[in-house]
């Protein structure tokens, strides 16, 4: 009958592991010198030795004739070790015998002293999954076991165990298994069995089998199941990766903010029965290929994908910054907890592929999110805040006596505004010398609806707030005149005032700087206007004294 590679090729002595020299090295040395401890705990992910070790182990302080703490693998305790048949050793799967009542029986038979061998072994595979109860019934047999027994625990999920049973045991922690170590072993062992595998197709099945042997051997016996020749194409070929497409469509519809050319691949896949889970799992791995492609260039190795799509994974992360990667591949994250909870799956999928498709750039240089920019932009305003408030400071001491009129200063309002300014807006303290745009005086804004139906593709919100207002323009100021106090909330969000600031550029090309209301005049105001200096000499004396002048 055939015997599954992964069963076949199972290390049998402590010198076929591979990747866990930490593991085997002290399991060894403890056994030769005859320290070996009453209890272990064997952690980390699936198919990197866990299990494997505990059976060396188990034979190895029962060996009749160990080498430097080695089991032999001839005499009658391997041999039945390795048949299954030695009674002294026993294995119990802990995912069926979950109850206080196995875990009972278990105290009752440790009394019992061994038949053949020196210890009874006790080995107790996924140990996180037994109940809370039968943790506390094997608390006691662990902390003060017979002298003949031995307990040697697995699990994929230490953060399950509890802290009184980790704490009496000796712990190893078992790594992923290096690529290079799996291409190793699949070569070897593809030679013993006549194999053709080429060193790439091996390599391939490192990358697929993500630091796990026996998945990686598992997939080895699909591919020769498969085809005679083992090269990459037969690896994605047999373990179904080939013919992704799908994928990069939609990723370069998210690039390109395109939703319904998005929603359409989907729409064709669910028709397809593509399952929504698998396709987002799918996606979030390839998304995980851009991040590096973007931040570590210089590692190919890292990256999950076969050779042929490198190049076009590099020209999607070309069309992306690292910000827009992290917040797509965020958005996939959240979906994919989402999911086993979701009444609709694919209504639960789509709704992430438009959020994909969705995201605003804030600018060329980086996306928010991008936490170095935001950085940047962080220390930049503080160091302006800091200009602009000295230079408030040195106009108190040349002007010592103001007038409070409708159109004084408001120092604490424009360090506000300041703080606030949207991105790429730099307040800035006022110039020695002014050009000719600053010392403009006020004119009325011909194009103000124009500004303002273009904001409405933006900004439908704020636009409507200011459909009855009008407009001043003095070189790269905005004065706005508004009849409701609504629209001067908005402006004070730092997001509205950067779309009318985009939306005044695109209509009159000019880059606003400064964007500020000023109330609707009535009779009494406007006589009282007649009886003060004209407002552009009002806003060239405030900007030479090192402020800027708000009007309302």
């Amino acid at each position: 009958m055939y015997t599954a590679l992964y069963r076949k090729w199972r290390p049998m002595t402590f010198d076929d592991v591979v990747s866990q020299p930490h593991v085997t090295q002290t399991l060894a040395r403890q056994v030769a010198e005859g320290k070996t401890a009453h209890a272990y705990l064997f952690t980390g992910s699936r198919g990197t030795g866990k299990t494997t070790c505990a059976r060396i182990l188990a034979k190895a302080i029962n060996c009749l004739n160990p080498h430097d703490g080695k089991p032999c693998l001839e005499c009658e305790i391997c041999r039945a070790a390795d048949a299954g048949t030695l009674s002294d050793i026993v294995e119990i799967d802990a995912a069926t015998n979950t109850g206080v009542d196995d875990v009972r029986e278990l105290r009752e038979a440790a009394v019992y002293t061994p038949e053949l061998c020196r210890y009874k072994v006790y080995i107790i595979d996924e140990v996180h999954m037994i109940s809370e109860q039968a943790f506390n019934a094997l608390l006691k047999i662990m902390e003060e076991p017979p002298e003949h027994v031995k307990f040697i625990l697995a699990t994929t999920e230490i953060h399950k165990i509890p802290a009184t049973i980790i704490s009496r045991c000796q712990r190893f922690d078992f790594r992923r298994i290096r690529e290079e170590d799996i291409v190793d072993r699949l070569m070897y062992i593809a030679s013993q069995e006549k194999t053709d595998l080429t060193h790439e197709g091996a390599e391939l099945i490192a990358r697929l089998s993500d630091g796990a042997m026996r998945d990686a051997l598992s997939l080895m016996d699909q591919c020769m199941a498969f085809s005679e020749h083992i090269d990459p194409e037969a690896v994605s070929d047999a373990a179904g990766i080939a013919g992704r497409e799908y994928l990069f469509e939609i990723l370069e519809a998210a690039a390109k903010n395109d939703a319904p050319a998005a929603i359409s691949v989907v729409d064709r896949l669910y028709a397809a029965s593509k399952d929504m889970t698998r396709l987002c799992d799918e996606l979030i791995i390839q998304i995980r290929n851009l991040m590096l492609i973007k931040t570590v260039p210089e590692r190919p190795e890292l990256v999950l994908c076969l050779s042929w799509e490198t190049e076009r994974l590099k020209s999607i992360a070309d069309s992306l910054s690292l910000g827009e990667i992290l917040s797509k591949l965020k958005i996939l994250q959240d979906c994919a907890e989402a999911l086993p909870r979701a009444v609709s799956k694919r209504t639960e999928f789509e709704m992430s592929v438009v959020k994909l498709c969705s995201q605003r750039r804030e600018d060329t240089s980086g996306a928010a999110g991008d936490i170095q920019t935001l950085e940047r932009r962080i220390a930049r305003l503080e160091a302006e805040i800091s200009a602009l408030k000295a230079g408030g400071a040195a106009a108190q001491k040349a002007e010592p006596v103001r007038e409070k009129s409708p159109t004084a200063e408001k120092p604490a309002e424009e360090a506000l505004a300041a703080e606030k300014a949207p991105e790429g807006e730099k307040p800035q303290a006022a110039p020695q010398e002014e050009s000719a745009a600053q010392k403009a005086a006020p004119e009325r804004c011909a194009r103000w609806e124009e500004i303002v139906e273009r904001l409405t593709a933006d900004n439908p919100g704020f636009a409507g707030a200011l459909r009855d207002s009008e407009a001043l323009v003095a070189g790269n100021a905005l004065y706005i005149t508004v009849t409701n106090s609504f629209a001067k909330a908005l402006l004070k969000n730092a997001e509205n005032a950067a779309s009318l600031k985009r939306a005044a550029h695109e209509i009159l090309g000019v880059e606003f700087r400064t964007i500020r209301l000023k109330a609707p005049s009535d009779g009494a105001q406007d006589e009282a206007k007649d009886n003060r200096p004209d407002l552009g000499e009002l806003i060239e004396r405030a900007r030479r004294a090192g402020v800027q002048v708000v009007e309302e």
